[in-house]
Formats: structure tokens, C-alpha cells, sequence
């Protein structure tokens, strides 16, 4: 199928992008491809967007019916020194924060209704399609994507159902993927679009959905934690947002830079939520939806080059994301909005031609209020890192609410997440306490939340390069961390009855967080894309 616009991924970038180029020009063709077996299926973010992107896309949103149905009416920052005591933060010492004019949303509702925007301006979207392959013109530049096969058994045969995958060319592709984006990923890898750059950097963020009782429950209330129960050398963040309907949102993040290969980032999210103040808005309620999602947080230090021969990078595949004031959502929407608006141009011209490098693209991007606002926190994440989250957070609020952002000096972090765990003998071991089953659950029983499906009978999505590495090195070394960083129960090490052990990897239970991908000590867990329609289902994370 032939298209002047592929764009792979159906979240706030690739669709803001689809149907800025429909405003601009109805002659341009826009194909759509999401893995999801829906738009939304696949998309968790907190969420509070800030909605300065979607006034630009759409002024009439609220007309148009857009899911912005709670403003943030009152913030708090708290920093929680134990189980039991938290201390209120003034915002003025927390400047990331203010989330006046903001809305509590929820994101892959807010993905729906921008693909119904999309359809009806004329974009053809195609859910349950899984972008499994870049291809290429005989002068290397791309030329597409191939989708992957569906009906193929785990030993390679074709089942009854088997149906070959579909080639999709375009003039040019965009790759709005998310985070740790799998084509993005040997995108960036083949053109060398990170030369010079800092390595990226990641942190594992999880996501409840609880409905409680309706005294408790504030709309439009932002609370923001740190501290407790982060005393293992992580600077997580947590947050409880108050949505509409008697639910609240809770998450928690863990930078994936952590060096103790014992941390069970899953483990620490359900011990935070035993903390008093959490817990207080918890009890009487019901836990609806489980979900866990890698997010990206290098700042523009590890952003790549975001175009090359046919095509480009767009949000979180591109690292838009705000780390330091937890929001992305607006960004990657005005990442895709630029691209539209450099397609646009490129196909539009009198000299048009496919497969060029855009690198105009880089122009729009960097004269944006994108860049300006992402140019302003970039010290944030590399503060944290270096200095931890009290002495970092300070020293935050330092380039933040003294000097907004314009020191004269960018911080650089040059070690890669993966390379930052200590040998499992020199670091403490910890012991979580264990679930209660009404306010902390277990991996199994919240996968079951997150409506996560795979066919069984399929080759395995999570792959190694070398299949003796878990055993051979990383249990010895680091006691196999992918049995606790994995927030799905993914990875196991099984001893058999003679006692030899050996790794399984149980691919059914996987919510592509991608953290396997990036946390790997060994960088030997590769993530491809499984058959379409697999995966998380999402209803309104």
C-alpha cells in the first residue's frame, strides 16, 4: 500500500501529527499503524496535561467534546520521611508543579478521540497492526514499514489462521512509538543519530486506578510525594490525582539509573502505597486497572537527531518528554505538530522528492516553545542523578526558582542505566513486605488488571542474543535482576528437581514496558514486536 505519510504509533505525537497535516493539506495521504488491538489499548501516562499542544491543534476542543473534563484545582507536594509522617512542600521550593490552567486526564481516552478527529478529516488508521520492520530504498533511505506476520506458530510453521504481513510505503515515515521505541531503537542505531549525544536515561512508572469512596475524593486535587520509600540510593517520585467519577489515579516512578540489583521497582511502588496520607484515600476503595510503562527522561542532552533519509522521530521515540515536570503528553503533541508542519513543506514543494533528510525538521523544533521549555529544565534529571533526591532536589530549585533555568552550564550524565548496578554481593538485600491483597497486591493479580493478552502459540517477543547470559553471568553477578526490575513477572528462575535452575521467560504476562530492553546489565534481552493485537488493553489509562 502506497501513502505519502506512514506514521507508526497511535499516540498524542503520531496523531497530532496526522491531523495537523490534514489541516494543512487534504491531498496528502496519512496511513496510521498501532500495535494495540485499539487506539488507547496501549497508551498509560498519570496523567495532568498541560493544554497549550491541543489549544494549538484544535482551539474549539472543549466544542469538539475533547476528554478534559477535570481542571486541577488545588496542588500539594509532599516529602514523606517514613511510614507514617509526610511534610507539605510549598510549591514555591517545588516549581514543577503548578499545575494551574492544567487538566487531570486520562491519556488513551484523550488518544481516542483524537484518532476521531483523525478519521474524519480523512487519515486511515489501522489498529492491531504491529510495525515490525523498517524498509529501505536501494540508496538506504527508508521506505517504509513492513507489519508483522500474524498466525505463526512458536517453532516458526504457519497456522491455520496464518496471515502475511503487509508492506507499507511512503515518501516519508514517521516513528511515534513511545519510549524505547523497538524501530526507533535500529533507527537510531543505523544512521548513528545519537553521536554526541548523552546516553538516554529511563525511569519504570506504574499506574493504578482506584474507585474510592466519594467523601474522600476531590476532582481536580494533584498530590505529588518523594522520600519514603525510596531509602535504597533511587530518587522516586509518586503522585494521586483526583479524576472524575469518585476515581483517583496513583503511580509511582523509579529512575532505572538505581545501582542495588535487589530493588524491585514494582515492590516499592506497593509499599508506598501503605504510607498513611496514601493509604487514608485507599481504604474502602477498589484497585480497577494495573498498568507499568517505561518513560523517558534524558532532557534534551540525550536527545537524538530526529530525521534522517526518509523520515522522522517524534515525541517520546525522539525523548520529548518533560521530566521534571512530569508531562509529556503536550510535548510530544507539539513534536508532531512541527513534524506535520515539515512534511508539509517537503511535499508541497515545487522541487518535492521522497527520502530526503528533513533536517529542517530540527530548525522548526528548536525555534519552538518546545524546545525553549525543555532547554529550561534540562539540568533537572541529571541533578537528581548525580546528587540524589534531597540534595538534588534542591539544587533544582536552585536553577529553577532562582535563576529559571538559565545557568550558563548544561549537566551531563554519561553512564548508561544498564551499567549502573553494583554486584549483587556488595549491595544490601531487601525484603518487601508482602502483599495484603486490599491495599498492596502481587504481579500476577495486577497483570490480571491490565487485561494483557498474548497468543500463547507464537515465537517469544522477548528475545536473548545469548541464551546462557542470565545463568552464566547476570544470576552470579547480579542475582538475575530481571526477576524484580520486570514489573509483570515476565522473567523467573526455575530449579528444577535435580536442582539445576534454569531462566523462563513466561512472554504471555508482558505489558511492554520495555524496562527488560533498557535495564539489562547485559544489554542481552532485545524486545521485538509481537503479533498484533497483543499485549496490555488498556481502558482508560
Amino acid at each position: 500500500m502506497e501513502f505519502d505519510v506512514v506514521i507508526v504509533g497511535a499516540g498524542p505525537a503520531g496523531l497530532s501529527a496526522a491531523c495537523r497535516i490534514r489541516q494543512l493539506s487534504e491531498d496528502i495521504t496519512v496511513c496510521v499503524v498501532e500495535k494495540g488491538a485499539e487506539v488507547g489499548a496501549h497508551i498509560l501516562s498519570g496523567a495532568v496535561m498541560d493544554p497549550k499542544a491541543i489549544t494549538e491543534l484544535f482551539p474549539d476542543w472543549k466544542e469538539r467534546g475533547a476528554p478534559l473534563n477535570v481542571p486541577v484545582t488545588e496542588d500539594k507536594v509532599m516529602l514523606m520521611n517514613n511510614q507514617s509522617s509526610a511534610i507539605s512542600v510549598p510549591l514555591m521550593f517545588a516549581p514543577g508543579f503548578h499545575n494551574d490552567g492544567n487538566y487531570v486526564i486520562s491519556l488513551a481516552n484523550v488518544c481516542r478521540w483524537l484518532a476521531e478527529q483523525a478519521e474524519a478529516m480523512g487519515v486511515e488508521i489501522y489498529p492491531g497492526f504491529a510495525a515490525a520492520e523498517v524498509l529501505y530504498n536501494d540508496d538506504g533511505s527508508v521506505k517504509g514499514i513492513a507489519t508483522g506476520d500474524m498466525g505463526v506458530a512458536a517453532d516458526g510453521s504457519h497456522k491455520d489462521a496464518y496471515m502475511p504481513g503487509m508492506e507499507l510505503h511512503a515518501k516519508y515515515t514517521v516513528f511515534s512509538e513511545g519510549c524505547r521505541g523497538h524501530l526507533g531503537k535500529q533507527l537510531i542505531e543505523k544512521f548513528n543519530l545519537d553521536e554526541g549525544c548523552d546516553p538516554q536515561h529511563y525511569g519504570i512508572g506504574f499506574k493504578e486506578i482506584w474507585e474510592i469512596d466519594e467523601s474522600k475524593h476531590q476532582a481536580g486535587l494533584v498530590i505529588h510525594t518523594t522520600g519514603w520509600p525510596a531509602s535504597k540510593g533511587t530518587a522516586s517520585g509518586s503522585y494521586l490525582y483526583h479524576a472524575e467519577g469518585n476515581q483517583i489515579a496513583i503511580g509511582y516512578v523509579v529512575p532505572l539509573s538505581y545501582t542495588n540489583p535487589h530493588v524491585s521497582p514494582f515492590d516499592e511502588f506497593q509499599q508506598w502505597k501503605q504510607h498513611d496520607k496514601i493509604k487514608s484515600y485507599l481504604e474502602g476503595g477498589t484497585r480497577i486497572s494495573y498498568g507499568a510503562r517505561a518513560l523517558i527522561k534524558g532532557g534534551p542532552q540525550s536527545r537524538p537527531k530526529m530525521s534522517f533519509p526518509g523520515g522522522l522521530l517524534i515525541g517520546d521515540d525522539a525523548g520529548t518528554l518533560n521530566f521534571a515536570r512530569i508531562k509529556g503528553s503536550h510535548t510530544a503533541m507539539k513534536s508532531g505538530m512541527l513534524a506535520a508542519d515539515t512534511l508539509h513543506a517537503a511535499l508541497t514543494a515545487d522541487n518535492a522528492i521522497s527520502g530526503a533528510d528533513l533536517v529542517d525538521y530540527a530548525n522548526r523544533f528548536d525555534s519552538s516553545w518546545l524546545n525553549d521549555e525543555l532547554q529550561k529544565w534540562r539540568n533537572f534529571g541529571p541533578l537528581l542523578h548525580k546528587f540524589g533526591g534531597m540534595v538534588g532536589a534542591a539544587l533544582a530549585f536552585i536553577d529553577q526558582g532562582i535563576f529559571q533555568g538559565k545557568l550558563p552550564f548544561t549537566l551531563r550524565d554519561k553512564t548508561p542505566d544498564y551499567q549502573t548496578l553494583k554486584p549483587a554481593s556488595e549491595m544490601p538485600k531487601i525484603e518487601y513486605p508482602k502483599p495484603d491483597g486490599v491495599i498492596s497486591f502481587d504481579k500476577l493479580s495486577s497483570v490480571f488488571l491490565s487485561n494483557t493478552n498474548h497468543e500463547e502459540d507464537q515465537p517469544c517477543h522477548l528475545t536473548l542474543k545469548d541464551a546462557d547470559i542470565p545463568l552464566m553471568k547476570n544470576l552470579p553477578m547480579y542475582d538475575e535482576p530481571a526477576q524484580r526490575y520486570c514489573p509483570a513477572g515476565v522473567y523467573e528462575i526455575v530449579e528444577e528437581a535435580n536442582g539445576d535452575k534454569r531462566f523462563q521467560i513466561n512472554g504471555q504476562n508482558c505489558v511492554h514496558c520495555k524496562t527488560c530492553d533498557i535495564k539489562d546489565p547485559s544489554q542481552n534481552i532485545v524486545w521485538v514486536t509481537p503479533e498484533g493485537l497483543g499485549g496490555p488493553n488498556y481502558p482508560n489509562m
